[in-house]
C-alpha cells in the first residue's frame, strides 16, 4: 500500500480576486493562467503584480501551453477548437477537434519534440453525470490529429517527463495517476497506473526534477508531491480546493498553486473571485513539460 506519510508545507498568497485559475505555467518569468469564468488569460509576478495577456473567446473550460518556436496555443474547450495566436496578437485556428467529440476538451501540454496533446472530448456523459470518459488526442507537428488514449476517468492535468518518452494524466474520478510510454510518432501506449492516490482527486499537475509528481486536490484542498507506486512525501494544506499547481521561480524551486472556493459545476461561473495564487518553496526544481524555463525545447 502506498504510504500516507508526507510533511506539511506553507504557503504564502501571491494574489487574490481570480475566479477559477487553471493551466498554470511559468513563462517568460511570471505566471500565467487560465481565469476561467472569465475568458482571461493573466500573466502574475512574484510580487502579485497580475496583467490581462489576452481574452479568448472562451469561459471554461480553456488551458494553454506554447509551440517550440513560441507562439501561444489555447485550447478553446466547449468550442471544440485550439487556437493560436501569431505575431499580432491574433487567435487563428490550430487544430480542429470537433470531429473527435462534441463534448468540451480540458487540459493540453507541448512535449519537448512539439507533440501536442489535449484532453477531454470523449463519448457522451451518463444521464446525471457532467462528464463521459475523456480521450487523449495528439495533434502532430505535421498537423495531423488523431486519438491516442481513451477511457480516461476525468482526465484533467497532464505533464511529460523531461527524456520525452512518458507522459502522465490525473484521473480524478479513478483517484490517481496514469502513466503512458510515448512512441517516436507521438503515439501513447503500454497503459500503467504510476501512483494510486487513495482517497485523493488529482487535479493539475507538474514534474520535478526528482522524477515526482506535485497534483492539486479540490475537495481535499492540498497539494501533495508523490513518487511512482504512490509513495506521498510532501504537501501543501491550503483553506480551498486546489485546482493546478506549477513549479517556477528563478531556479524551479517555487511551487505555485491555483485555489478557488468550490461550490459545483453549476457555479463555476459566477461574480464570486475567490480565486488565489499561492506559493511554497520546494527542495526540487520544475522539470518536463509543461516547463518552467519558459517553453525551452529540444
Amino acid at each position: 500500500m502506498p504510504s500516507q506519510k508526507s510533511s506539511a508545507m506553507n504557503a504564502n498568497i501571491i494574489t487574490t480576486g481570480l475566479a477559477f485559475g487553471e493551466s498554470p505555467r511559468w513563462h517568460d518569468s511570471r505566471l500565467w493562467l487560465c481565469n476561467w469564468g472569465t475568458g482571461e488569460i493573466v500573466a502574475v509576478d512574484e510580487n502579485g503584480r497580475s496583467e490581462v495577456m489576452l481574452t479568448v473567446p472562451a469561459v471554461l473550460p480553456y488551458s494553454i501551453d506554447w509551440l517550440p518556436d513560441g507562439r501561444l496555443l489555447v485550447v478553446s474547450g466547449w468550442e471544440g477548437l485550439l487556437l493560436r495566436q501569431e505575431a499580432g496578437g491574433t487567435l487563428v485556428t490550430h487544430a480542429d477537434l470537433r470531429h473527435l467529440s462534441k463534448n468540451p476538451w480540458n487540459e493540453i501540454v507541448v512535449d519537448g519534440r512539439g507533440n501536442i496533446y489535449v484532453n477531454g472530448g470523449g463519448p457522451a456523459p451518463a444521464p446525471g453525470e457532467h462528464f463521459g470518459p475523456g480521450t487523449i488526442v495528439l495533434v502532430a507537428a505535421d498537423g495531423g490529429v488523431r486519438q491516442v488514449a481513451e477511457d480516461i476517468a476525468f482526465a484533467n492535468g497532464m505533464a511529460v517527463t523531461p527524456d520525452n518518452k512518458t507522459l502522465i494524466v490525473a484521473e480524478s474520478h479513478a483517484r490517481r495517476l496514469t502513466a503512458f510510454d510515448i512512441g517516436e510518432d507521438g503515439s501513447l501506449s503500454k497503459r500503467r497506473v504510476w501512483a494510486d492516490l487513495g482517497n485523493d482527486y488529482p487535479d493539475g499537475i507538474c514534474i520535478d526534477a526528482e522524477g515526482c509528481v506535485w497534483y492539486a486536490d479540490v475537495p481535499n484542498r492540498h497539494c501533495v508531491r508523490v513518487r511512482e507506486g504512490g509513495e506521498k512525501i510532501d504537501r501543501v494544506e491550503v483553506d480551498r480546493g486546489c485546482f493546478a499547481c506549477m513549479l517556477g521561480g528563478a531556479d524551479g524551486r517555487t511551487l505555485f498553486i491555483a485555489a478557488a472556493e468550490w461550490r459545483g459545476f453549476e457555479n463555476m461561473v459566477s461574480d464570486a473571485r475567490t480565486g488565489q495564487v499561492l506559493s511554497a518553496a520546494v527542495s526540487a526544481p520544475g522539470a518536463g513539460w509543461p516547463s518552467y524555463t519558459s517553453g525551452t525545447r529540444w
